[in-house]
């Protein structure tokens, strides 16, 4: 099973920019569609975006669309997400998966492999 691991999260003020990272163990990273969700405390885990294999297909929640930018680098098993025009709304422990069918889903039952998290912390 593929091992992730983010990081990029922090503090910063409303309206600020943060971009988080995860990376991928194996070999196999450039098989699997990816995506970010993320969960605000007392609340479910929330799809935000998600990319396919190759990077070709993008997907956003509408809360993000238009402030954030998923991306990857398959030679550095890597993917990205760029947040910008931060709100308080968007503090949350953010966390990286992976779905096997290459595909990508705004699913939670899609993803195969999570990390551990990363926090994010807007204010206001």
């Amino acid at each position: 099973q593929v091992q992730l691991v983010e990081s990029g999260g922090g503090l910063v003020q409303a309206g600020g920019s943060l971009r988080l990272s995860c990376t991928a163990s194996g070999r196999t990273f450039s098989r699997y569609g990816m995506a970010w969700f993320a969960q605000a405390p007392g609340k479910e885990r929330e799809f935000v975006a998600a990319i396919d294999r190759t990077g070709g297909m993008t997907y956003y929640s509408d809360s993000v669309k238009g402030r954030c930018t998923i991306s990857r680098d398959n030679a550095k098993n890597m993917v990205y997400l760029e947040m910008n025009s931060l709100k308080p709304e968007d503090t949350a422990v953010y966390y990286c998966a992976a779905d096997y069918s290459g595909w990508g889903s705004s699913l939670r039952r899609a993803y195969h492999a999570w990390g551990q998290g990363t926090q994010v912390t807007v204010s206001s």
